[in-house]
């Protein structure tokens, strides 16, 4: 397979000047957290302590220049993914955690952002966009039930917009029980 072997001759280690350029280079592909640039740095340089003060100096330089700014990157990822994708809080936050974002600038984003969005509309918003129409037994239910608990949306919400649809109790008691049985195999 010509994409399953390595390279005979290894790449050569970056020094500052060749971090900065490929910080740049990335950040013109896709926005990007400090720590995600951090990781794609850390295989281009020797490992150790040059190493790390070449890509401290480089994220230094690019948050200098204002291309590296993980509180743009934050207000802007959630913003697409709530007027983009049309999901829910819980997803986005869970999404910027794994991005390796601060807890405290992860909070600050989603409340301006969220703080005054109705979850009930964003959830029905979410399921036309999505083309879920209302379930017609239980199986569906339970589908359209995992598909917004996916897309970040509480429970309560979940129950409510399916007892709008008038979907039976019997169903949503059989979700109810879905979730307190462990799964056994």
């Amino acid at each position: 397979m010509p994409f399953g072997r390595k390279s005979a001759k290894p790449r050569a280690f970056l020094n500052e000047a060749g971090l900065y350029n490929y910080g740049v280079n990335s950040l013109g592909r896709q926005m990007r957290t400090e720590a995600d640039l951090r990781r794609l740095m850390q295989r281009r340089v020797e490992p150790g302590e040059r190493g790390e003060s070449a890509i401290a100096a480089a994220l230094a330089r690019l948050k200098e220049h204002g291309y590296l700014d993980d509180a743009v990157f934050a207000e802007t990822y959630a913003r697409l993914r709530q007027q983009n994708e049309k999901l829910g809080v819980r997803r986005v936050r869970q999404d910027l955690q794994q991005k390796g974002l601060e807890s405290k600038l992860i909070a600050e984003t989603l409340e301006a952002r969220y703080g005054e969005t109705n979850e009930e509309a964003l959830a029905r918003e979410h399921l036309e966009r999505k083309r879920i129409r209302k379930p017609e037994n239980e199986k569906e239910t339970a589908r359209v039930m995992r598909r917004l608990v996916a897309a970040g949306f509480s429970t309560g919400v979940i129950y409510k917009i399916l007892r709008q649809w008038d979907v039976p109790d019997e169903a949503l008691a059989a979700l109810d029980n879905l979730a307190d049985d462990p799964h056994e195999e």
